[in-house]
This record gives C-alpha cells, structure tokens and sequence, in this order.
C-alpha cells in the first residue's frame, strides 16, 4: 500500500493555520479602509456648493421699508423666499408668500427691499405676529431674517 501511495507530501496543519490568519487580516484591513472611506474617496462626488450672505449696506424709507443691498459670499447661486423683520420688543413681521431675488450669483450684490407696510397689502402678504404694529423708528435696531431656497437662514441687524 505504501508504493501505491507514495511520498506524498501535504500542507501542515500550522501552516494552513499562519495562511488562513493571514487571508483573514487582509481581508479585514480591506473591509476596514472602505469603511472608513480611504477607498470611498477615490470616487468622485459631486458638490453643491455653500451659501453665505451679507448685508452691505442699507437703507430705510417712507417708516416702512428697508432696502438692503446682499452680497453672496458663497459658492452657489442663491434665492430668497422668505424674509422676517423683527423690531426691539419683538413685533415681526413676515412675508411667506414673498417672491424675493432669485439666482443671486457668487459675489453679486442684489438689492432687495423688505416692506412692513401691510395697509393696501402694499408688502404683497406679510403679516404681523407676536405684538403690535411699528414703523422704521430713528434710533432703532431691527433685525432682518431672509430664508433661501435651500431652507438656510441669514440674519441682518440694521439700525435707523
């Protein structure tokens, strides 16, 4: 029987236990990097951008509009549909129905005007909420919210 089998030389079991262990490890560095997105960021990702504005300069006429020059400091296109004017004991007034600049380009200066003048419905739909009715009064700081298309809120302060 010993003819017919040969020498016949096999793995040994220790070394088939080094080889397996081995696999395993490599293995899980493998699982480990693409976990971790060291492989994840070979592929490329598109970017949206960011949004950031800033006020300017400003204005305000008639006691019930400001105008307000906003700057987008950003890296995307920005529109604004929403805007809040708050004054000192906190009436606000808001206009959610507001079709307000759209597209504002990175660096661009868009002027934009924010009424609170609701008699006539000159404001085209805003509304009062949280006191009583106020006008631009001199000396005064109000404090402007705009809310992009994005759902991103931008706070101003200006000061009549």
């Amino acid at each position: 029987m010993r003819k017919i089998l040969g020498n016949k030389k096999a793995i040994s079991t220790i070394l088939a236990a080094l080889l397996m262990v081995v696999i395993v490890v490599v293995a899980s560095v493998m699982v480990y990097a693409w976990s971790t997105g060291l492989l994840g960021s070979l592929l490329i990702t598109p970017t949206a951008g960011k949004e950031a504005l800033n006020a300017d300069t400003y204005s305000f006429y008639n006691g019930t509009m400001a105008a307000v020059n906003i700057r987008n400091t950003g890296s995307a296109s920005v529109s604004l549909v929403t805007y809040y004017v708050k004054d000192p004991s906190g009436s606000t007034y808001s206009n959610t129905a507001w079709i307000g600049p759209t597209g504002i380009a990175p660096n661009a200066v868009s002027p934009t005007n924010f009424d609170i003048n609701t008699v006539g419905n000159h404001c085209g739909g805003c509304t009062l909420s949280g006191g009583s009715a106020y006008t631009f009064t001199p000396g005064s700081s109000y404090t402007i919210t705009v809310v992009t298309s994005r759902n991103n809120q931008f706070v101003f302060t200006a000061i009549r």
